[in-house]
């Protein structure tokens, strides 16, 4: 069959490689545009576009997908099947081109984490597993017919990094899976169970805030659902302090929420319930760092609260 894919960060590009070595011929792949990043705010193009270019490939990166050039490009190509991973909302008059659809690749186990976000809000929720689905895209974000799933375990140690690229492998041979069945004409779409849908939003600033009052267990959990980026946040000494890595205390010190206990090497914080130590983090406007080395350049000790 002859493919459009349409992708734009590092998880999509397991799935770009497998197509491109598959039977199926990917005649072109439609992703966003280059935008500025880091603290240079250099240009750079998004990985998928980078991989793209280096296979051969043509790539198109509308600013509008209703742009009628676009369009009329993307007609020309003639393609049998859309595959989407990681991509903006498509209208209609995208993705009812193809003879066969447009097929999306999702991060959880539809209806469940419905929404930009799903690899996130399962480590915050604390699910101990989640997986992937193809469905067809339907108007309504996420809603379409299943075609094909599998499962993933969540293991304690965790993060959005560390599962997003399992799940990222995981989701490419699935969706080579599917689109092998939807040649073979053996696939048996099933309606999805809106009553049993959760949903799964786009990660946002507010989002990132602690508070300090919910448990242990909680906050650990925040801080594995918005690592590596964008990062858990506090205010510490007057300045954002970002958390990308903490441990439960086996042994819970005697501590209010937001009191912060420093002392042999350790950075111990207490909540709601149980107190948790921090192992990677931030100060504003300096490099990630691991606990031993941050406090070695910070001397207060003691107990003291944090301001947020």
């Amino acid at each position: 069959m002859r493919l459009v894919f349409f992708g734009t960060p590092e998880f999509a590009l397991p799935s770009l490689q497998v197509l491109c070595e598959g039977p199926h011929q990917v005649i072109g792949v439609v992703s966003a545009p280059p935008k500025p990043q880091g603290r240079g705010m250099i240009m750079r193009q998004p990985p998928v576009v980078e991989t793209a270019a280096s296979l051969g490939i043509p790539v198109l990166q509308p600013e509008r997908l209703l742009d009628p050039v676009f369009l009329a490009t993307l007609e020309q190509w003639n393609a049998d099947v859309f595959t989407i991973v990681a991509f903006r909302i498509l209208p209609e008059a995208v993705f009812g081109m193809p003879r066969f659809g447009a097929i999306n690749l999702h991060g959880s186990l539809l209806p469940a984490y419905r929404g930009a976000a799903p690899i996130q809000w399962a480590l915050w929720k604390g699910e101990k597993e989640t997986g992937l689905t193809t469905f067809t895209l339907e108007k309504s974000v996420d809603t379409g017919n299943i075609l094909k799933q599998c499962k993933v375990e969540i293991s304690v140690e965790d993060d959005a990094g560390s599962l997003s690229e399992r799940m990222a492998l995981a989701g490419s041979e699935l969706l080579a899976e599917t689109l092998k069945e939807i040649e073979q004409g053996t696939l048996v779409p099933r309606v999805q169970d809106s009553h049993l849908a959760t949903p799964a939003p786009k990660i946002t600033k507010g989002h990132c805030w602690i508070n300090w009052q919910q448990s242990a267990i909680q906050i650990r959990n925040q801080v594995r659902a918005l690592s590596p980026e964008p990062g858990a946040m506090t205010e510490f000494n007057g300045q954002v302090l970002k958390i990308f890595r903490c441990n439960l205390i086996a042994m819970t010190p005697d501590l209010d929420p937001g009191e912060v206990l420093i002392e042999n090497q350790a950075f111990i914080i207490g909540t709601g319930s149980g107190a948790l130590s921090l192992e990677v983090l931030q100060q504003q406007g300096k490099n990630r760092i691991e606990v031993g080395p941050f406090l070695r350049g910070y001397r207060p000790r003691g107990k003291f609260h944090i301001t947020r």
